[in-house]
Parts: structure tokens; sequence; C-alpha cells
């Protein structure tokens, strides 16, 4: 952990929990972070709660996360949700480019770039996500496929500001499966390098998350690695207690 970067936490909650569930959620997690000064924590909830949760958190220590948006603003776009709609609901940042967006939706890299920066105009902070499959590993590319999903997903307006990165390796998500701490740091290392040639001096205060089966028992010897600013938390964090005790990891590592 850079001292210069501060913690960052933000629990995905993908297809999970009615209003109801998701504001217990919430309130169990703010009340839990409560007394924290170092960290940032957010929580992701599915569309249909992310108001009732923003109203519940707001002028609280834990932000709302969209877990995806739209290009355009407005307009005869069925079924999306624009990033000014998302602002106006309380959100602060909105997740992208997620693997399983990318695998279910087809989402490419120039379409995560196309949304960052409308996501940018409204307001919100962005955490672009990158990561390969378990073939691309094993074919020896993953350095290669994350370089590529860094150049073409982040546009060079990225800044520690607006943006931070989550390194999600695609086949450990939702797994129980972890890469190795060497190839943690190492990845995080690759996409710092990977960063620092696209956006310069700016690269260096952007924060670098790991999201793949992060949990308490493995999140202490993870946060510990050189490099790594925080975590993007998937399963872990619909449990409160979970994701506060991994939130309390870094503060102890």
């Amino acid at each position: 952990m850079a001292a210069a970067r501060r913690a960052f936490f933000c629990g995905n909650w993908k297809l999970n929990g009615s209003i109801a569930e998701s504001l217990a959620l919430a309130t169990d997690v703010r009340n839990g972070v409560a007394t924290l000064r170092d960290v940032d924590v957010a929580v992701g909830p599915s569309f249909t709660a992310l108001y009732a949760v923003a109203k519940r958190l707001e002028d609280g220590p834990v932000a709302v996360a969209a877990q995806d948006c739209f290009w355009e603003e407005k307009g005869a776009f069925t079924g999306e949700v624009s990033p000014a709609q998302l602002a106006d609901a309380g959100c602060k940042h909105v997740i992208l480019g997620h693997s399983e967006r990318r695998q279910y939706h087809g989402e490419t890299d120039a379409l995560v770039a196309q949304k960052a920066k409308a996501a940018w105009a409204a307001g919100l902070n962005v955490i672009i996500c990158v990561g390969e499959s378990d073939a691309e590993r094993r074919e020896g590319q993953a350095h290669s496929v994350c370089h590529g999903q860094i150049n073409a997903s982040v546009p060079t307006a990225a800044s520690a500001a607006n943006t931070a990165i989550a390194y999600e390796p695609v086949w450990a998500i939702g797994t129980g499966k972890t890469p190795t701490a060497n190839d943690i740091e190492g990845m995080h290392a690759h996409l710092r390098r990977c960063l620092s040639e696209l956006l310069g001096e700016g690269a260096k205060g952007i924060r670098i998350l790991y999201g793949g089966s992060v949990n308490p028992a493995n999140a202490a010897e993870i946060l510990n690695l050189a490099g790594v600013d925080g975590a993007l938390v998937g399963g872990a964090s619909l449990k409160a207690m979970d994701f506060l005790k991994i939130i309390a990891a870094v503060r102890a590592s």
C-alpha cells in the first residue's frame, strides 16, 4: 500500500438483495465504518435499490456506486440508465467493464472508455475493471491482455480524482481461487507501468484495487502486497461483517 494513496474498498452486490435487504446491509456497513478516517468505502447495490440506499447513507462515510451505466445522457434507449440519472439518485461512483459485463453483454474496451467519459461528464468517479481469463493466463498472455485493456479502456483524461482501476482475474471471480501473492503483486506493478505509459505522472495517484474472491481469510495477505490499494469485493460484501473484516485487514496490515 503506497502511503500517498488512500485505501479504497467497494462492495459489488451484483444481482442480489431486495430494497429492504439492501438497506439493512448498507446500514450495517455504515455503522461499522463510522469511526474510520483513513479509508474510502463504497457499496454497489442493484439499480432498484440505489436511491433508497443513497438516502440511507447520505452525508455518511459510505458512498454509493452503480454497477454500470449507459453512455448517453437521455434518449430512446429502452432499459438503460444514464450517468446523470445515477448522480441524481445519489451515486458517487460507477463500476465499468466488469468481466461479467464483458462476458454476458459483449462490452468492449472502446465501450468502457465511452462510458467512462460519460460518467465523468456527470460528475461520477469510475472504477474500470481489467483482467485475464484462465485460458489467457495459461497461455502466458495475462500481462499483454491487461496492457491492452488499460490502453483501450482508460481514456487519457483519467486521473486520481476521477478513476480507480480494479484488477480482477476473471478465473478467480466467485470461484474461491486466488492468484499467488507473487502473481498479484506482479500484475499490480505491471498495471502501474501501463498507466504510467498512458498517463505519465498523473498515473501515480490512481488507485489499483484487487478483485477476485477476496475474503476475510486472505484479505490481510493481499492488502499487504506492494501496489494493492484496496479491493473490489463481490460475494464477501453481501455480509456486512465479512466486508468490514476485509476493510479492517488493511488497517492491521
